[in-house]
């Protein structure tokens, strides 16, 4: 038997547990919005018509690509500290980069809840030194669910970046300097292209997770924010219009795989070797 023959028997009952597990749901949900009352044409069109829905999922699409935005800008500039530090300190780094991972998403919301609620601690700090005259209304906004977001997939981002940082050699960088390019041109030219594969894969995480959040956007932006993993608990879970929810399914799951798509497409373009 090859080496690809014993490769791909080993990788079977993996390839079967997935696909029973999590393939089958999918396509299950997939034949729904085709089989229920009136068919696709209904059920999507449905959707697409209706300006509240078409909507929600804009809010939805917003909220994960801005929150993607943040969380690789923040957590690539931490991803680098820590990834220079020295050994001791690095390991605390660390340890303070995934230390909100300990905790859970809706105790992270519900935190995020008394910071930024009317008699929270922010307007408290802002009235206490006088920069505002009366309280602010952060809470059920769409600001407030980004920050909520950030903070909760910033962790991700770094553990996905700093092994990637961390394998950059630094030999390259001191190469580059050495042939007269600024700091800037070598992180631009030399850094920057050798961490595309760590930015995609983080990138992709965090729009994912962002994309389909429930607990964040419920708890932080209520009715007034909805977005389209709450828009498919009330349908599935208040209404049962499982016909519905199916098609916010179908339609949540069309979007995440055509981003991660496009997103693999510019990390090939960004580095050809990576892709």
């Amino acid at each position: 038997m090859s080496g690809r023959a014993i490769a791909w028997t080993l990788a079977l009952p993996a390839t079967l547990l997935v696909v029973l597990a999590l393939g089958l749901p999918v396509l299950a949900t997939f034949l729904t919005t085709l089989t229920s009352e009136g068919g696709a044409v209904a059920n999507y069109s449905g959707f697409f018509t209706s300006a509240f829905r078409r909507t929600v999922l804009w809010r939805t699409f917003e909220v994960a690509a801005i929150t993607t935005l943040l969380s690789v800008l923040i957590g690539f500039a931490t991803a680098w500290v820590v990834a220079k530090a020295p050994g001791q300190l690095k390991s605390l780094l660390i340890i303070a980069a995934v230390f909100p991972l300990l905790t859970g998403a809706v105790v992270r919301s519900f935190a995020w809840m008394v910071i930024l609620g009317k008699n929270g601690i922010l307007n408290g700090l802002l009235l206490k030194v006088g920069a505002i005259a009366e309280p602010l209304s952060m809470l059920y906004t769409e600001g407030a669910v980004i920050v909520a977001m950030v903070y909760l997939f910033v962790p991700l981002m770094v553990l996905t970046l700093v092994g990637v940082l961390e394998a950059i050699p630094q030999d390259l960088t001191e190469a580059a300097a050495s042939l007269g390019a600024t700091p800037a041109a070598a992180f631009r030219q030399v850094v920057l292209p050798l961490a595309v594969p760590g930015l995609i894969v983080g990138a992709v995480l965090v729009f994912t997770g962002a994309f389909t959040s429930y607990v964040t956007p419920q708890l932080l932006g209520g009715e007034r924010q909805m977005m389209m993993g709450t828009f498919l608990y009330q349908q599935a879970m208040i209404t049962f219009d499982w016909p519905r929810a199916s098609t916010i399914a179908a339609i949540m799951t069309v979007v995440t795989l055509v981003t991660v798509w496009a997103m693999s497409r510019l990390a090939r373009r960004l580095n050809p070797v990576a892709g």
